[in-house]
């Protein structure tokens, strides 16, 4: 698992942004496959999970993650969940203890926030539509409900495709500079006519920075460009594969 140093050096808090290593599933899910969405055998995916709550510390039930959809949406947790009846969010924040709260990627940003003062951490899912319709802003306003002030957040943002490796089309590009004709520079010419490359870190980072937080890191990690330590999706797309692992992102509050 990668560790960020900012959230490391806080106290009673534990995070992991996990990679492809150190599980049970073969083939294209090899090994540390944590998406339950995905076709992988469910047996296979719960020891991965299990493993990756025995490494943040809790018990393989308390560690939840919601129903991703590519939304705005955010839901407090305040105990543990199944996957049946998993809410429907992008992100997950929590002041409780032992509770951890993670999101799962494969090319789309993950964030994990944490106010060590106030005790409140979350955990974002922001693909481009999750970005640009408001998920990180929505992550913060319901810590700041919890009682957590977003000058003392602390964001780290994880491994996810950079800019090297997401070509998008001119109608992608399109609906960015309607909301805002300063988002093209987050896009450069791509080699394709009309296509371009798209930082989707450096738009998370300036959604954060909007939103006044108190400490913004990046591990600059492309999953696209690193197939042994890392899933992506556009990479399985790319080769034709059918489907493709998860990794899981959480942090969690200690006693």
């Amino acid at each position: 698992m990668i560790q960020a140093p900012s959230l490391v050096a806080l106290p009673a808090i534990r995070h992991a942004f996990f990679t492809r290593d150190g599980g049970v599933s073969d083939g294209i899910y090899r090994s540390l496959n944590g998406g339950l969405g995905s076709r992988d055998a469910p047996a296979r995916v719960g020891e991965n999970r299990t493993r990756m709550a025995t490494a943040l510390g809790v018990r393989p039930e308390a560690l939840v993650t919601a129903y991703q959809v590519h939304s705005p949406d955010v839901v407090v947790a305040d105990r543990p969940w199944t996957r049946e009846d998993a809410p429907r969010a992008d992100a997950v924040v929590t002041r409780v203890p032992e509770l951890a709260v993670g999101v799962t990627t494969a090319d789309c940003g993950p964030v994990l926030f944490a106010d060590p003062h106030a005790r409140v951490v979350g955990a974002a899912h922001a693909g481009w539509k999750g970005a640009l319709t408001g998920v990180l802003e929505a992550t913060i306003g319901a810590m700041e409900q919890l009682g957590a002030t977003r000058a003392r957040i602390v964001a780290v943002i994880g491994p996810l495709i950079r800019r090297a490796n997401y070509e998008v089309g001119p109608e992608f590009v399109a609906r960015f500079t309607a909301a805002d004709p300063d988002h093209r520079r987050f896009f450069v010419p791509a080699i394709r006519d009309g296509h371009a490359m798209f930082d989707l870190g450096g738009y998370i980072a300036l959604r954060l920075h909007d939103a006044g937080l108190g400490q913004i890191d990046d591990l600059a990690i492309c999953t696209y460009s690193d197939p042994e330590r890392f899933f992506s999706y556009r990479r399985s797309t790319h080769r034709g594969e059918p489907d493709y692992g998860r990794h899981l992102n959480a942090i969690v509050l200690t006693e």
